[in-house]
C-alpha cells in the first residue's frame, strides 16, 4: 500500500518595486518626449536637447496645461529630467480644478493618456528629412488626446481606489502563510 504524504513547497520571496507605491492619489509619470524619434512633424529630440532648460527652469515653473491651453492649467510638475529614454515627468493633477478631476478621471479609465511638450527650438540642424533638436527651451508639458510624438505618454498613475491596499493586504496573507 502506498502512502501519500503532503509536502508544503518553501514560497520564493522576492522583494520588487511596486509602481503604484510610489505615486500618490492624484500623480501620474510619464515621458513627454523620446530622445531618437521622429515625430509626426519630422521633430527628432537629440539626448542633452533639454539639459540647459533644466537646469534654467525647475519643474514647478514649466506649466501643466490640458491641450495646450494656456487657460487650462491642471496641475504641476513634481519631476522633470531627462534619462536614457526622453523626457521623464512625473506630476500632480490638482483636484480643485474642475478640468484636472475630469483629466485624472480620463487618465484612469485609460480614454486620455497622451503628452506632449511645448518648446522653443534654441538650436537644430537638419539630418535628411528631418530636424534634429539639439537645444529647446522648455515651456509646458500637456496632457493631450493625441500626442505628435506617438511614444509620449502617461505610463503610471495614482492609485484612486484602495487597489494599494488590497496589494498590501495579499502580499501580509503571502507571508503569514509561508
Amino acid at each position: 500500500m502506498t502512502t501519500v504524504h503532503r509536502v508544503r513547497r518553501r514560497l520564493a520571496r522576492t522583494d520588487t518595486p511596486a509602481r503604484l507605491a510610489a505615486l500618490g492619489r492624484h500623480e501620474f509619470e510619464g515621458y513627454a518626449s523620446l530622445f531618437s524619434v521622429a515625430d509626426g512633424a519630422g521633430d527628432v529630440v537629440a539626448p542633452g536637447a533639454f539639459a540647459r532648460s533644466l537646469r534654467t527652469r525647475p519643474a514647478a515653473e514649466v506649466r501643466m496645461l490640458y491641450q495646450h491651453s494656456a487657460r487650462e492649467p491642471i496641475g504641476v510638475w513634481e519631476i522633470i529630467r531627462e534619462d536614457s529614454r526622453g523626457l521623464y515627468v512625473k506630476g500632480r493633477l490638482n483636484d480643485g480644478v474642475v478640468r484636472a478631476q475630469e483629466v485624472a478621471a480620463l487618465i484612469a479609465q485609460g480614454a486620455l493618456n497622451g503628452l506632449s511638450i511645448g518648446f522653443r527650438t534654441l538650436r537644430a540642424r537638419r539630418d535628411g528629412a528631418a530636424r534634429l533638436l539639439l537645444d529647446v527651451e522648455l515651456w509646458e508639458i500637456s496632457v493631450v488626446t493625441f500626442p505628435l510624438l506617438a511614444g509620449s505618454k502617461v505610463t503610471g498613475i495614482g492609485s484612486k481606489s484602495d487597489l494599494r491596499n488590497r496589494l498590501r493586504t495579499a502580499a501580509k496573507r503571502i507571508a503569514s502563510s509561508e
